[in-house]
């Protein structure tokens, strides 16, 4: 297989930079008219899957909205994951792991080894006990030619009490994040795989984001994030502006799902 960066950049090139989330709220089951169950959930999930996975670069499912169903909710999930990646996309799974020593590397096992029925090309982490904790998703993914999103700027407005913090160079502690980053993604063409979550709502960033790899921008639409915001603060850097209730809502009509991944597509590019 090719990298994860390489196989990121040219799905970009192809279908855009939009990233949708499947994320099955309990009030987005009521607004599709279906119950709060698995079955509900299995036909919310399969239709987002059915209308947006065949046009967009990236499917970014919430494993917690899955999760609350139990063991039920899982296989769904597992289920997502293979038919998103069967019909073209990419898929980032939203788990937000971050844990130390022999726990990091099980949930690793978990979501990036191929074996697994939930291995994804890519998986949100959270660096905050400490970059080295990350290690063993690093070594992973590096083996598996899969990717990470870590914490960086998130668009919570908790963040900043730790992430704006400054460490003993002067520098914040997402700055810290990011030249870690950097340093992960040396030399990588046309494109690093190990990224940062950055949220479209967060003003100007004064950290530097360039650090050749890829940013994923919550925030961006039902939360207030425009196009306008994603060109102004991250420029020309490889940027999936992430939505999932402003997308979803269109549904559940496939065709209408469909077209409002196209429109907003259009709309980024």
């Amino acid at each position: 297989m090719t990298s994860f960066g390489e196989r990121l950049s040219a799905a970009v090139t192809q279908r855009g930079p939009l990233c949708a989330g499947i994320d099955p709220h309990a009030s987005l089951l009521a607004e599709w008219g279906l119950d709060d169950t698995v079955a509900g959930l299995e036909t919310f999930a399969f239709t987002a899957v059915e209308g947006l996975a065949p046009h967009v670069s990236v499917i970014k499912p919430q494993s917690a909205f899955y999760e609350r169903f139990g063991s039920r909710g899982v296989a769904v999930l597992e289920r997502v994951i293979a038919e998103s990646r069967a019909l073209g996309a990419l898929v980032l799974l939203d788990v937000k792991r971050g844990d130390i020593g022999s726990t990091s590397q099980a949930y690793a096992d978990a979501y990036l080894d191929p074996a697994s029925p939930l291995a994804s090309d890519a998986i949100t982490v959270s660096p905050y006990l400490g970059f080295g904790s990350l290690d063993p998703f690093v070594d992973t993914a590096r083996r598996f030619d899969a990717g990470l999103f870590v914490l960086g700027l998130t668009s919570n407005k908790e963040g900043p009490e730790v992430q704006s913090a400054t460490v003993d160079t002067g520098e914040t502690v997402a700055g810290r994040m990011f030249g870690h980053l950097r340093r992960l993604n040396a030399d990588a063409t046309p494109l690093g795989s190990f990224g940062a979550v950055v949220g479209a709502t967060i003003g100007d960033a004064a950290e530097g984001l360039d650090f050749n790899g890829p940013i994923l921008a919550p925030g961006f639409g039902e939360q207030g994030g425009t196009a306008a915001d994603i060109r102004r603060i991250f420029g020309s850097l490889t940027v999936l502006p992430s939505s999932s209730r402003g997308i979803l809502r269109a549904g559940p009509s496939v065709d209408r799902l469909r077209d409002a991944a196209l429109r907003t597509n259009d709309e980024l590019r």
